[in-house]
């Protein structure tokens, strides 16, 4: 059986990623693919607890290289126990945010060292990579505003949704950093315009990226 495809959907706070998630599985399923929708952190049992760690305020200040290491080892179990067996029994595999974001957020917002994490990226997944990453983009300013909105509907911000206006400056930069670095894998996606005008952008992309969808 060929091995299912990796896409990852990255993007800051408020840029409508569950939205856009939930339109491609139905796209994906459409077209009779197997289709495993998680996120990060999380996705498995173990990798939830430690997300409650890594998003939950506390009075005990969380140091970067205490939240960098959390991320990864939520991701080793995630990877392990489900992404790479679901990719290898055929399914396609959508991630809400992947090591992409490790760059952005822990790298870009709290400025840790890429090397470092470069190193435990090699550590954790070996070669493995995303065979597309869709980055969800718009202005800090209106995604913070979006963000903002949907926080006080569910009643209130957990760590990251808390930070100021520059740390998702950073985060944003970082993202679009990579993507310029990646074109290949990357495809930045203008989540300022309507979302079905987004969610045809992302079939469009798919379909480009991985012409076998079509078969």
């Amino acid at each position: 059986m060929a091995r299912g495809r990796f896409i990852t959907i990255e993007g800051s706070e408020g840029v409508g990623k569950s939205t856009q998630i939930g339109t491609l599985r139905d796209y994906l399923v459409g077209r009779r693919r197997e289709v495993v929708v998680t996120r990060e952190p999380g996705g498995t049992p173990r990798a939830e607890r430690i997300r409650e760690l890594v998003l939950t305020a506390t009075d005990e200040p969380m140091p970067p290289s205490c939240e960098l290491l959390l991320v990864f080892a939520a991701r080793a179990a995630h990877l392990h126990n489900l992404i790479l067996p679901a990719l290898q029994r055929g399914a396609w595999v959508i991630c809400d945010r992947f090591t992409d974001a490790t760059y952005a957020y822990q790298g870009g917002g709290r400025g840790m060292d890429e090397t470092s994490i470069a190193a435990l990226e090699t550590l954790v997944q070996g070669s493995l990579r995303p065979d597309l990453t869709l980055l969800l983009d718009m202005p800090t300013p209106m995604a913070m505003e979006r963000a903002q909105r949907r926080n006080v509907a569910l009643g209130g911000a957990d760590r990251f949704e808390s930070e100021r206006a520059d740390f998702f400056a950073r985060v944003r930069a970082t993202y679009l950093l990579r993507a310029a670095l990646e074109p290949a894998r990357f495809c930045v996606i203008d989540a300022g315009k309507t979302v079905s005008a987004v969610a045809a952008e992302i079939a469009r992309s798919v379909e480009q990226r991985l012409p076998e969808i079509a078969s």
